[in-house]
């Protein structure tokens, strides 16, 4: 189901940046208000950046618009360059976004928000995109998947202390859906961290909730105020596994239909996210954009989810019969399945071409889920029998079965993860066809599978066509995790030509720098998540030369 933006007065959305007055309602001022989610900026442009910020009422049934007005400076204390005013309503959850439009190209400037009371906001710190040649380097932080039980946010507090950032790429699961008792939940209960609403979140007072909920981590809250952050969704802003026509984690029979759903799903992220509403006429699931960085790079952010993404292959149980291995293996190559979907993958390919005929030497794709070809590992090929039957020995009653059904699985030819570019291989087939057509050699980035990847991707002939950076989880478990005794990352790279890195234990973010002669890329890692207390530890260093076929190697 394809929900239009005809269809946002209903939902109670408006452009980001429009001042629209409340329909039957007047501006009032309740007797106290807040600024409790802080501020965020995001998608940024050459003149400005989408501000956003949230209003909090002290009364809870306040239910008219609180007026508020929004400066830009070039410093926290300086004089507005840029100033303006909008209204939070309670149709947006008393959630604002506006874009100044009147800034300087390759510039950074600090912002905040004001109530009619003189209650100020925190203030942040976002920079324009450059235009034209540009001399200074380009510094990415690039994240994935914060499940707020599972860990402090400490990868957060590493970004928002960075001297040097132009902004955050977020690769998406920026909530969880699950309950109190689900993922993740016994960490959070060893830790105090937990969720609200206390139930896996359904309807939009739900999903605006759980926003609020993760809106209010001190660190996350420093991070969005010291760059601005550029986001995709992944399936765990809807359900897990999300597709075009449904989830893993959605049950129509008690949980309603899954349009409706993901309506109130995609409502609640465009409120309480700094992201540019989609342009009128459009899907709201087209979140794929671009983002040019002067004369170094071009960024393009696709959507892999919720827009064309065909249903997941899998098994209907845990321990599937060597028939449905062999089933499965057939519908995963079916010729017609998709992620992208053939407009956007137009999209992509004219964005690429566009930007490697401009003499851009970075092009990088913002992609949801590991794109590399990745082989189940064989354990019992890689160790020997008695080895593998040690490793499987240590793991528990409910664990074992479903271990060696993967290993049978991982025997007949299925990939690792059927929910990664693994289980679309035609479609994958046909984007790395695109990059070939546009002339390009991108830097794919990854998020999704809470590890680390460095990856060489190569085509069904094995041409290189471009690498990949798969960032970490900010604090989600991993596969890894789940199997403390088993070596998983080792056992990956060495089942899996494409893959020079896994790191299935470690968590943290990338930083991306690039210049017009190199692209590096830095695995910055957390000595713990499970304490705020902690320590940046480097795990790997890439470093690629412009105008060379990339190539990863461990050095």
């Amino acid at each position: 189901m394809t929900i239009q933006l005809d269809r946002r007065a209903a939902l109670g959305l408006i452009g980001s940046g429009a001042v629209v007055p409340a329909v039957g309602a007047q501006a009032a001022t309740p007797a106290s208000a807040s600024f409790r989610h802080g501020i965020a900026s995001g998608d940024p442009t050459p003149r400005g950046a989408i501000l956003w910020t949230r209003v909090t009422p002290s009364d809870a049934a306040f239910a008219s618009p609180i007026n508020v007005r929004w400066h830009v400076a070039l410093s926290a204390d300086g004089k507005p360059v840029e100033s303006g005013t909008a209204e939070a309503r309670p149709a947006r959850d008393f959630t604002v976004k506006v874009e100044p439009t009147q800034l300087k190209a390759g510039q950074e400037y600090h912002y905040w928000f004001e109530l009619a009371d003189g209650t100020r906001s925190p203030t942040g710190r976002f920079r324009t995109l450059p235009v034209g040649e540009t001399s200074k380097d380009l510094v990415l932080a690039v994240v994935t998947c914060q499940l707020l039980p599972g860990g402090f946010f400490n990868a957060y507090d590493s970004i928002a202390k960075r001297d040097r950032l132009d902004a955050v790429i977020h690769l998406g699961d920026y909530i969880y859906e699950y309950g109190p008792d689900g993922y993740g939940a016994e960490i959070g209960k060893k830790i105090g961290r937990t969720v609200t609403p206390p139930h896996e979140i359904v309807t939009l007072a739900d999903y605006r909730e759980r926003h609020a909920c993760y809106k209010l981590d001190p660190m996350l809250q420093a991070a969005h105020a010291r760059a601005a952050f550029i986001c995709v969704w992944d399936d765990h802003e809807t359900a897990n596994d999300a597709w075009l026509h449904g989830a893993e984690n959605h049950q129509s029979e008690t949980e309603g239909d899954w349009g409706k759903r993901k309506a109130a799903a995609m409502q609640a992220y465009f409120e309480w996210l700094p992201i540019r509403d989609p342009k009128p006429g459009q899907p709201w699931e087209g979140i794929n954009r671009s983002f040019d960085f002067g004369s170094i790079a071009s960024l393009l952010m696709v959507e892999t989810r919720l827009l064309a993404r065909s249903l997941q292959a899998g098994f209907k149980g845990a321990v599937p019969s060597a028939d449905e291995v062999r089933d499965v293996l057939a519908e995963t190559n079916r010729p017609d399945r998709e992620l992208l979907g053939k407009p956007q993958q137009d999209w992509l390919e004219t964005q690429l071409s566009t930007s490697v005929k401009a003499g851009t030497p970075w092009q990088i794709i913002g992609n949801q889920v590991v794109m590399a070809r990745v082989n189940g590992p064989d354990m019992a090929k890689l160790f020997g029998e008695q080895q593998a039957k040690a490793m499987l020995d240590t793991l528990s009653p409910e664990l074992r079965p479903q271990i060696e059904a993967a290993q049978m699985g991982y025997r007949a030819g299925l990939p690792f993860n059927l929910d990664a570019w693994d289980g679309y291989p035609a479609a994958r087939e046909r984007l790395y066809a695109s990059f070939r057509k546009a002339g390009a050699k991108p830097l794919v980035l990854a998020g999704d599978s809470h590890a680390f990847w460095a990856n060489n991707l190569n085509d069904a002939e094995n041409r290189p066509v471009a690498v990949e950076f798969g960032t970490s989880s900010i604090s989600s478990p991993s596969i890894g995790d789940m199997l403390p005794q088993v070596p998983l990352g080792d056992l990956l790279e060495k089942s899996s030509s494409e893959v020079v890195l896994c790191d299935q234990r470690a968590k943290g973010y990338i930083v991306l720098t690039l210049t017009p002669h190199q692209a590096v890329a830095d695995y910055i890692a957390m000595s713990t998540i499970y304490s705020p207390d902690y320590n940046e530890k480097p795990l790997a260093r890439f470093v690629l030369k412009a105008g060379e076929t990339p190539r990863l190697s461990r050095t």
